[in-house]
Parts: C-alpha cells; sequence; structure tokens
C-alpha cells in the first residue's frame, strides 16, 4: 500500500509594534534581560490588561492579505499551562472566536498538486495572542528572559493542505514575504520573530480521512521545517508499514542529528482550560475602521509579479527580483513606463545597478546602501533604502538606454557610461562626449578599417574563404581594436562578409 502526506502549519509572527500586547513596555530585541517587563506582563495579581490598537490593526491587515473573513465579533481566552517561560500560568489568545478566519494564500510552486506552477493553501484563521519569555539552558541550570513575554503574536494556522517539505518551505516563504511586504512584521528568524509547529500526518493514497497528528514543536528556519517534514513522513510511513500505530504525540527537530524526538504526548483542547477573558471586552470592529485599515493593503507579491510579466514583457527571473524588493520593483516601474523598451531596463537595473550597489556595499560605502543586519541580501525586501542616495536621477538610465538602442553607443561603451555615470552622477551624453565614445557608423571609415584588418590577417581570411565561418569573429576583433572598439559592430560584420565575398 502507497501512503502520502497530509501536513498542516501553526505559523507564529511576531507583530511590528513599538509596545507589548497588553502594557507599555517595549517591544525591542536585544535588551538587558528582564529589563522590558512591568507588573502587567509579568502577570501579578490585580493587573489589567489594555490591548493594543495598532497590533490589532496589524491582525486585521494580516487578514486582509491573506483573503480572510473579517468577523464582526471577536474575543480573547484564556489558555492554562504550567511552563517556566509563562509567569502568568496561562496565555491570553484567541479560540473560538478569533478577528481573522477563512482565507487562503497562492504561491508559485511546481511539485505535486500544483496546477500551472500555482498551488493554494487554506488559512483556517490568523488569531492574535501574546507569545512568552524566553528559556535558557546551561549545564545544571536554566534562565527565563521576560523581555519576549507579552510581545504581539499571530498565530496564522494553516488548513491540512501540504503534501510535502518542499511545498511546506515555499508556502512559508511566500507568506513571509506578504507579511513583510505588508508591513505587518520584520518576520527576522535570527531574532525569533518568526517559529512554525508542523502538524504531519499520513494515510493510505486515495482515502480522504486523517491519521494521527504528529507535532513538531518550534521550528526556527524554513530549511529545518523542509527538513523535518520529510524525515517525519518518511519515519510515520515506515512505522505503518512495518504494522506499528501511530498516536498523537509532539516531537523536536534535532537539526544536527537530523531527526525528530518524542517530548510528549499531545494535549488536547481541554487540557488548556480555555474560558473568556474575564477582564477584556469582546472586539466589535466598526466599519469605518475596517475601512481605515483595508487601505493599508498592499499588492500581493505574487500579484505584482505576473503583473509586470504581463504588463512590461519581462521574463519570470526578472519579475522575481522586483517583486522580492518593493523599493527596486517601484524605480523599475517608474522607468519601464516611460520607456519604448522595459526588458532592457530592466537590464540595466538587475546587472549593472545592483551589481554596483553590492560593489559599494562590500567597499563599506554607506553613502550609498546601509549596511544590511544578519547578512540580509540586496535582493530581499528591506526597511532601509538602498537608491535613495544614487548620485544620478532615473532619468540618466532611461537616456542611457535609449543611446544604446540608438546605437549612438556601443554595449561596450555603455558599460564605461554607467560607471562613470554611478560614481559622479554625470549625464551619459556629457560623458560620451568627454570621453569620446560615441560609436563610428560612417561606412567609409569602417571599410578602412576592414582594409586594414583584411590585409594584416591573411590566415583567417584564408580560413573564411574556405568556409570557416567562425574565422570572421577574429577579424571583427581585429577591426574593432583598430577603431577603438568604437566602431558599430553590425555594420563590422556586414562589411567584412560583403569585402570577403567580393
Amino acid at each position: 500500500m502507497e501512503y502520502e502526506a497530509v501536513i498542516g502549519l501553526e505559523t507564529h509572527v511576531q507583530l511590528k509594534t513599538k509596545s507589548k500586547m497588553w502594557c507599555g513596555c517595549a517591544n525591542q530585541y536585544g535588551s538587558e534581560p528582564n529589563t522590558n517587563v512591568c507588573h502587567v506582563c509579568l502577570g501579578m495579581p490585580g493587573v489589567l490588561p489594555v490591548p493594543n490598537e495598532e497590533a490589532l490593526r496589524k491582525t486585521v491587515l494580516t487578514g486582509f492579505l491573506l483573503n480572510c473573513e473579517i468577523p464582526r465579533y471577536a474575543k480573547f481566552d484564556r489558555k492554562n499551562y504550567f511552563y517556566p517561560d509563562a509567569s502568568k500560568n496561562y496565555q491570553l489568545t484567541q479560540y473560538d472566536k478569533p478577528s481573522t478566519a477563512n482565507g487562503f494564500v497562492d504561491f508559485e510552486f511546481t511539485g505535486a498538486g500544483s496546477v500551472n506552477g500555482m498551488s493554494k493553501v487554506r488559512i483556517t484563521r490568523a488569531h492574535l495572542e501574546e507569545d512568552v519569555g524566553k528559556l535558557t539552558h546551561f549545564d545544571r541550570t536554566s534562565g527565563v528572559d521576560f523581555n519576549r513575554a507579552g510581545v504581539p503574536l499571530l498565530e496564522i494556522v494553516s488548513e491540512p493542505d501540504l503534501t510535502s517539505g518542499d511545498m511546506a518551505y515555499e508556502y512559508l516563504n511566500a507568506l513571509k514575504e506578504i507579511l513583510i511586504q505588508g508591513g505587518v512584521s520584520d518576520c527576522d528568524m535570527e531574532k525569533g520573530m518568526v517559529r512554525c509547529d508542523v502538524n504531519i500526518s499520513v494515510r493510505p493514497v486515495g482515502t480522504t480521512g486523517l491519521g494521527a497528528k504528529i507535532e513538531i514543536k518550534n521550528m526556527n528556519s524554513f530549511s529545518g521545517v523542509r527538513r523535518a517534514a520529510e524525515y517525519e513522513i518518511a519515519r510515520q510511513i515506515e512505522v505503518v508499514k512495518s504494522g506499528g500505530k501511530l498516536i498523537q504525540s509532539t516531537r523536536r527537530w534535532d537539526d544536527v542529528a537530523g531527526i525528530t524526538e518524542e517530548m510528549r504526548t499531545k494535549e488536547n483542547a481541554h487540557d488548556y482550560r480555555y474560558f473568556p477573558e474575564p477582564d477584556m471586552m469582546p472586539l466589535a470592529p466598526t466599519d469605518a475602521w475596517l475601512a481605515e485599515v483595508k487601505s493599508l493593503v498592499v499588492e500581493l507579491p505574487i500579484a505584482r509579479k505576473q503583473r509586470f510579466m504581463r504588463d512590461y514583457q519581462i521574463p519570470a527571473g526578472d519579475a522575481e527580483v522586483f517583486k522580492s524588493n518593493v523599493e527596486l520593483g517601484n524605480y523599475f516601474e517608474g522607468l519601464a513606463k516611460q520607456s519604448k523598451n522595459p526588458k532592457a531596463v530592466a537590464n540595466w537595473i538587475i546587472n549593472n545597478l545592483l551589481a554596483k550597489i553590492s560593489e559599494s556595499k562590500s567597499r563599506g560605502d554607506e553613502s550609498l546602501t546601509e549596511q544590511s543586519e544578519e547578512g540580509q541580501s540586496l535582493l530581499t525586501s528591506a526597511p532601509t533604502s538602498i537608491l535613495a542616495d544614487l548620485k544620478f536621477p532615473p532619468s540618466a538610465l532611461l537616456e542611457l538606454v535609449a543611446l544604446v538602442e540608438a546605437k549612438t553607443i556601443s554595449s561596450a561603451a555603455a558599460q564605461q557610461v554607467f560607471a562613470e555615470m554611478f560614481a559622479t552622477g554625470k549625464p551619459p551624453a556629457i560623458i560620451v562626449q568627454e570621453k569620446g565614445l560615441a560609436q563610428v557608423s560612417d561606412t567609409g571609415a569602417i571599410e578602412k578599417f576592414c582594409d586594414e584588418a583584411i590585409a594584416a590577417n591573411p590566415a583567417p581570411v584564408a580560413d573564411y574563404k574556405a568556409g570557416k565561418v567562425a574565422a570572421l569573429n577574429s577579424l571583427k576583433g581585429q577591426v574593432m581594436k583598430l577603431s577603438k572598439g568604437k566602431a558599430n559592430p553590425a555594420l563590422v560584420g556586414e562589411i567584412l562578409e560583403k569585402k570577403l565575398k567580393a
């Protein structure tokens, strides 16, 4: 019997707010342990929580971004459990009446279950809760830092629509991109802003029932999710094929050993003794408030990529770059709307502009781009600008493209012009004039160079006449050398062929 995997993900995302969920303590990473705390986030007797409106706003914004319904009634509940990182012995969360429900995420994926390179994962809900403290284990003791306790946390729960580790990996990356570009979270995994629980079961192919759900807790990297899922799928299939029985449980992923290990049998909802938070009024958003939040919705990354490919006729690889970096995409679109050749504009931005910015960054030139934290790539969205301090205006890039299109300068000369333009901010036409880079298209002058090349290179001439067409390239190179790179390459080829055939 063949088996298939069924995977659902619970993705926990810290919201981008200045303060915590129920108090005025700073939502700030990297502070000294237990300095961003107060009697509210520590759960002292008699304290009253006050909801962070910005967290409520970002929760509903996420709902809009994930195509969710926004209920007109939501509430907070107490989820009771004892663990050292939860000072209150309960967590304030949303259980049966969340702030968002019934959405979906479309994303690119070419594996099993995809249609035309696209897949869809349904979102059960995205509910708001509070984060807990952070435990650090030493040889014989453990320490707890409550700075993170009370930070607004969004739990995005998917339906069990995923079928492989690769699919989970692509879904998580698409989700992260939506949340960053939507301004919901910075999603810095090295700072613990995104963590994931992976729920996996297996079943015989062709059946619809779900097997025993086994949860892998607190994954802190997407590549780890992919590896853990693939291992666990194979492990579960091996168990059932050998006649064993799987039971609902919680496991941990050992990234070094590459295995999952059982932690405990899984609790059910009744084990947490959920009940409505008595110190919090239900949430009932008004039409005006919902309209205000909906006005913050941005174009989804995948929609942006598809639109760029359709409207500007650029390939998927180029559109992917502009999808991943909103600032760069906006820069391209502003120029593409004014250009007859958007593909050429895209080439200059991706192959030349980004390369120069990266080069400047590696030299530590912070006048052009701020250093990215945690090795962040220039091709990912970032709150810091990589274009604000360019020395040339966007119109200069259009002018450069036009000079190449008009054959005023060669492609090789254009590279020199761009380098000078990037370094000094001078207009392309001025650089061409100062450096004498204008392309020679005068047929009389080019014929003279061709005659000289033919006379000085009898061997490639004989090879060409003997049928070795590639020998023409050698002669072209000699003509370009004689013209100091200024001759129009297309004319050089035409004139050489004409002379040699004659």
